[in-house]
């Protein structure tokens, strides 16, 4: 499991080494650095949940339940794994929409 420096803290690791079967790497900034610095994991996970944040059911809370809420996952990443297997050549670009004319 990894986890960004925000997340070092001995009682997690108690936990997870009682409760889990997980080993805790913690991603860190290097030593000295200033500014903005790409951490080696942690763009996996932001990406992760920026295309969890395209499922338009996935955008709002509106679920009441936790499992309702988890069950919506897995058909939110049916779609970029289906683009892993068979990627699209055909690149749609954006484009604005068009006002509307008047009739």
């Amino acid at each position: 499991m990894y986890a960004d420096s925000k997340h070092h803290d001995f009682r997690l690791y108690g936990w997870v080494e009682a409760n889990a079967r997980w080993e805790t790497a913690i991603i860190r900034r290097p030593d000295g650095s200033k500014g903005w610095v790409r951490l080696p994991i942690r763009w996996t996970v932001e990406r992760t949940f920026a295309r969890l944040g395209r499922c338009r059911r996935l955008t709002k809370d509106r679920e009441k339940t936790v499992r309702s809420s988890g069950s919506f996952i897995k058909p939110a990443m049916i779609r970029p794994m289906l683009h892993r297997l068979r990627p699209s050549d055909v690149d749609p670009g954006f484009r604005y929409r068009r006002p509307a004319t008047a009739a």
